[in-house]
């Protein structure tokens, strides 16, 4: 049982991006308000309008700062609402953060705003990047300076709609499509995979097609979609002893789990169970280092009383042993 931290209590965020800027921590999370939308499976409770970024140089003691508003829907001309997760990575002392928003026709897509500090502002590009689709982006910056983005949530988070980066002819768009069940893999078929794309130089665009993010389980074959430990959402990467971690939420299995491999696309293989359930549907994370230490900073809905769409923001110690295998965390308040 590990003992958590409530990051924020003075305001309900959730989906914590945690980096390392500077010698700081920051954390970039959603920020949740109660807008009376009507609770549905496609998230439309979720109606977030704004980003805020927190920071901190003890993360489990010290004062947290809010530096406020760094990028709200308003400014952005291409999205109309429901900006959902968001994660931040520097380039060239340029700090770029790259979300997900839904368009006019209701569509969610990926967008980038630019800003010279960690803290912000940002200011949006014009127009989401091209190809892209879904939410829950997470930048990943290799030792080699090279960026890439995984991305992808499904139900709400449309992935379900896509195959080989093209919208599969059942899918409608517009305000009024909505999460089908019967577009879902089932049982002994493979499951709907996160995405992969790197990153062009000026980090504004994808450099190549999005990739299927595949899972193996310890037979050397993709996890199936009956799986309890298969990929829903919330796709994070972090690198450790040059190997690939990629870690991920189950969605409606409840748990967070990570998986391990030899390059940023994979295949990866998976290896166990990070978090266990939480209060609340889901959770969604972030793993950092930070001052010789692994956090794991997440989510959950202990002080709203089990609101799904009043989260709050939580850190934990993450215990790694000597050859990189993470122990299972419990949390409690």
């Amino acid at each position: 049982m590990a003992k958590a931290r409530y990051l924020f209590p003075k305001d309900y965020m959730a989906d914590p991006s945690a980096n390392v800027f500077n010698d700081r921590l920051y954390v970039y999370p959603s920020h949740d308000w109660d807008s009376g939308e009507c609770f549905d499976d496609d998230g439309g409770h979720f109606q977030m309008r704004d980003y805020h970024v927190l920071s901190m140089d003890d993360i489990m003691e010290g004062e947290v700062t809010d530096h406020g508003v760094i990028l709200d829907v308003d400014q952005v001309p291409w999205a109309e609402k429901q900006m959902w997760d968001n994660d931040v990575v520097e380039k060239d002392g340029k700090y770029y953060l790259i979300f997900s928003a839904k368009d006019y026709t209701g569509v969610f897509h990926l967008g980038v705003a630019v800003a010279d500090k960690p803290e912000g502002p940002f200011i949006p590009q014009p127009a989401p990047i091209i190809g892209s689709y879904s939410i829950d982006p997470c930048a990943f910056k290799d030792d080699d300076g090279q960026i890439y983005v995984y991305f992808g949530g499904i139900w709400g988070g449309q992935l379900q709609w896509y195959r080989d980066n093209k919208l599969k002819p059942a899918a409608s768009v517009g305000e009024e499509a909505k999460f089908n069940p019967t577009m879902l893999p089932e049982g002994d078929e493979d499951p709907i995979p996160s995405r992969v794309a790197k990153m062009s130089d000026d980090v504004l665009q994808f450099a190549e097609a999005p990739k299927p993010v595949i899972i193996l389980g310890e037979d050397g074959k993709p996890l199936k979609a009956s799986d309890p430990h298969r990929f829903f959402e919330a796709s994070w990467m972090h690198k450790m002893n040059g190997k690939y971690y990629f870690s991920y939420s189950t969605g409606d299995t409840h748990l967070l789990c990570y998986a391990v491999g030899d390059n940023p696309y994979g295949p990866f293989t998976y290896q166990g169970v990070i978090l266990e359930p939480v209060v609340g549907w889901t959770t969604h994370h972030s793993i950092v280092k930070y001052k010789g230490k692994w956090y794991l900073f997440h989510h959950d809905c202990v002080p709203s009383n089990d609101t799904t769409w009043l989260r709050s923001l939580k850190v934990a110690p993450l215990e790694v042993d000597e050859n990189g295998k993470i122990s299972t965390l419990k949390v409690e308040d």
